[in-house]
């Protein structure tokens, strides 16, 4: 057992992982992970490309919404987005290694808000993702 399944925090990713197969699909590799915060990179494949040979804005929005959705269930209570937001600044193509953080804002009685941002491996910013979460007040390990 590694040091992000040892606490409660780390049982929470290792079970929204397991659960996800879309994140894995992508190839979401989990670096960082605390109540908060996520901290994850990915390799562009040819498969994630779009017409114009760069990668599809669709997968640069779900690697940023599952580093949004780490971060804002890491307090093991349910939340859902309730409001996303992007901005694509930057082109990637196959082959690039991307660095997604999520950064938690404000965490509320109902509501919490993150920072995510993608970033490549010059550390160029590639896009500017916004999170707003409704938390259901339901907890996720029970």
């Amino acid at each position: 057992m590694n040091s992000l399944t040892e606490n409660k925090t780390g049982k929470i990713l290792q079970r929204m992982l397991e659960k996800d197969t879309f994140s894995n699909w992508l190839g979401l590799k989990v670096i960082e992970f605390r109540e908060g915060y996520c901290k994850l990179k990915y390799v562009i494949r040819d498969e994630m490309l779009n017409g114009h040979g760069g990668v599809h804005g669709g997968i640069i929005f779900s690697a940023a919404d599952s580093a949004f959705a780490f971060a804002c269930n890491s307090q093991n209570i349910i939340s859902v987005a309730l409001d996303v937001h992007i901005t694509f600044v930057r082109y990637a193509k196959s082959g690039d290694q991307l660095t997604v953080e999520a950064r938690e804002l404000h965490l509320g009685n109902k509501i919490s808000v993150y920072d995510i941002s993608t970033k490549n491996e010059a550390g160029e910013l590639i896009a500017a993702f916004k999170g707003t979460a409704y938390r259901t007040g339901k907890e996720f390990l029970t």
